[in-house]
């Protein structure tokens, strides 16, 4: 345990993994019984926010995190906090389900727009444009984009915008309008702030840009449980903040830290807890807070690990959208994963063991994650393993 009078911390590398994942809630067993907001609370609460991701090869990216410390569970759970005014959504990492606690630690981005200047610019040269959305919003919300139809011709890529969406997604940045939930497309659901977040939420002071960031670098140490400056302005995506890490170890409200084998200063919380020992298995979404900072993950599990979904499939390595696995405190092995729906199946499309692994044991470890898995996203003709990877053959075995 790292007490709040201890002034500086020296951690070997397997030290600062378990850290890491005791953090993100790894220590605690799955529940048991009914899976409930009470419990996504809590997993929020050690993950500090949920990245949201519109690839659905597999499952949408937001909801991997909870099967992953929760196990199966009611996949409408997210719409259901959201909806009783548990999570919000905002850009934070990127876009994300954020706890409504942290809500007026959001304000000062919202009112300096500090996020896509050439959004800010628009709507400053369209302010007409801008202030009849928002009147649209008022009176007819909540509403999508398309309902405002202000699109002229067909819709090209994804981040094709038409000029109401644009307006929009200014007013969603700018807190004026907010999210009440993802409509069955994946589309955002636009409201006025007010009808969505909360009164007290609303009414609470928010302090300052300098305090706000202050305490999302703090909070950022309590979820990566150790992690360099970078690594904790990255988790809240916060810039212009070296100079607070000073003032934070100051107050006691950062303790700094060496780490073996990492050539930066890293940081934890004042009550960081190092486990004894860890006991997971899990399937990481590649936005995963564990995973999706690559270069952290390569110092704390020598893992190399790129998300291949943009890459041509002839050069790609391990597959479209692989997961990682984590076995114990280490990640294991990998596997490329895609839902076949129609066929109810869950398709591993490769799978791959980390070097020096057990493969015989990962692969019993793993074909039971994957059957529930397969049990909880309703795909009931089970797991079929194609003979891709050096672990595809052990793997199909242990599920046969």
């Amino acid at each position: 345990m790292v007490g709040a009078a201890v002034r500086s911390a020296e951690l070997s590398n397997a030290q600062a993994r378990r850290l890491a994942l005791g953090a993100q809630g790894f220590t605690q067993p799955r529940p048991t019984g009914r899976v409930d907001r009470r419990h996504l609370r809590r997993a929020v609460d050690r993950m500090g926010l949920i990245q949201i991701d519109s690839v659905n090869v597999l499952v949408r990216s937001q909801e991997l995190p909870l099967f992953a410390r929760l196990g199966p569970h009611p996949r409408t759970l997210i719409d259901d906090a959201t909806r009783h005014g548990d999570l919000f959504e905002y850009w934070v990492h990127e876009a994300c389900h954020v706890p409504i606690d942290l809500y007026p630690l959001q304000r000062w981005a919202m009112e300096g727009h500090h996020r896509w200047k050439g959004m800010r610019h628009w709507a400053a040269d369209n302010p007409s444009l801008v202030s009849t959305v928002l009147d649209r919003v008022r009176s007819d919300g909540p509403i999508v984009a398309a309902d405002l139809q202000m699109r002229q011709g067909p819709k090209g890529s994804w981040w094709d915008w038409d000029d109401g969406k644009r307006a929009l997604e200014h007013l969603f940045l700018s807190g004026e309008v907010a999210a009440r939930q993802r409509g069955t497309n994946f589309a955002r659901v636009y409201d006025l702030t007010e009808r969505v977040i909360p009164a007290d939420a609303l009414d609470r002071p928010p302090p300052p840009e300098h305090e706000a960031k202050k305490e999302l670098l703090v909070l950022a140490a309590r979820h990566h449980g150790v992690g360099t400056a970078s690594d904790l302005a990255d988790y809240h995506r916060l810039a212009h903040t070296r100079p607070l890490f000073a003032e934070l170890v100051d107050e006691g409200r950062l303790v700094p830290a060496s780490v073996e084998g990492w050539s930066q200063p890293a940081y934890l919380h004042p009550d960081a807890v190092i486990p004894r020992r860890v006991d997971a298995r899990a399937l990481l979404s590649p936005f995963d807070p564990v995973v999706w900072n690559r270069d952290r993950i390569e110092r704390l599990f020598g893992f190399h690990y790129r998300i291949e979904i943009y890459t041509p499939a002839p050069k790609r390595r391990y597959g479209y959208y692989v997961l990682p696995f984590l076995l114990g405190d280490e990640l294991v092995g990998r596997v490329d994963l895609k839902a076949d729906r129609r066929a109810g199946r869950l398709l591993v499309q490769g799978a791959f063991g980390e070097p020096g692994v057990d493969g015989a044991a990962v692969a019993g470890e793993l074909a039971a994650e994957l059957t529930s898995m397969a049990a909880w996203l309703g795909l009931d003709d089970g797991v079929v393993v194609v003979q891709h990877g050096d672990l595809a053959a052990a793997l199909a075995d242990a599920i046969d």
